[in-house]
């Protein structure tokens, strides 16, 4: 009971990382039906944010809302930098540069900060560890846990309850038409880069040193394969 118990906790813990950058990259695609290849990359950034602010008299929250801003303004600076300038174009150009603003971030970090990897501030609290069940287990895990509630929670209440969530549902369903009924491209399409950064410099916060950052990949491959989901649901409408 006690191994059921443990390895539960520790593939909640796992799984809930795994949704948010899910959501991360869903929001985006489910606009412009395009994967973000540098969604990664927002994880980095948040990442190396928190590390050069090592040594800051800024206490770890503060130090955690910056790394977050980062990832967010990150987000955007994708948009306008990979995805604004061709998306009226090819699929191709935009897949093309959204691979090399991935790349020139990852570049950028190798050049200007180290190819090594770097240890990061970390509170207290993510060293300790609670008894659940008859089973020890890092509070770490449990937080992870209860922050991406606590996200997900919150992003279905702005979906479904504020003037942006309708906006963005209008326009995941039938593009052109959200667009011809007044609804502002540019800015919704902004704001979805801006909620996957936020999600993605959350996701940094409990990734560091412990987690494995490269298996979104996956997530990307199911995109590809599978893009309205591995449980077929109700018609989506196309960005027509």
């Amino acid at each position: 009971m006690a191994a059921f118990i443990q390895f539960a906790i520790d593939t909640l813990s796992l799984g809930s990382l795994y949704a948010l950058m899910a959501l991360g990259l869903v929001i985006v695609y489910g606009i412009l039906r395009l994967v973000n290849f540098a969604y990664g990359e927002l994880i980095m950034v948040a990442g190396y944010t928190l590390f050069l602010l090592n040594g800051s008299p800024l206490p770890w929250l503060a130090m955690a809302a910056v790394a977050v801003l980062m990832a967010v303004l990150t987000g955007i600076a994708t948009d306008y930098v990979a995805f604004r300038p061709v998306r009226e174009k090819s699929v191709t150009a935009v897949l093309i540069t959204s691979f090399a603003f991935s790349t020139l971030l990852q570049n950028a970090a190798l050049l200007f900060i180290s190819p090594r990897a770097r240890l990061v501030p970390v509170p207290d609290i993510f060293s300790q560890s609670v008894h659940i069940g008859g089973v020890v287990t890092p509070l770490r895990n449990i937080l992870t846990i209860v922050v991406a509630l606590l996200l997900l929670a919150g992003f279905a209440v702005v979906m479904k309850r504020t003037v942006l969530g309708i906006a963005l549902r209008a326009a995941a369903s039938k593009f052109t038409m959200a667009r011809m009924l007044g609804v502002p491209a540019n800015l919704i399409i902004t704001s979805a880069f801006a909620i996957s950064g936020l999600l993605a410099g959350v996701v940094s916060l409990f990734l560091l040193q412990f987690r494995d950052a490269f298996t979104f990949s996956l997530v990307i491959l199911i995109l590809l394969w599978r893009p309205e989901g591995l449980i077929r649901g109700p018609a989506t409408g196309q960005r027509t």
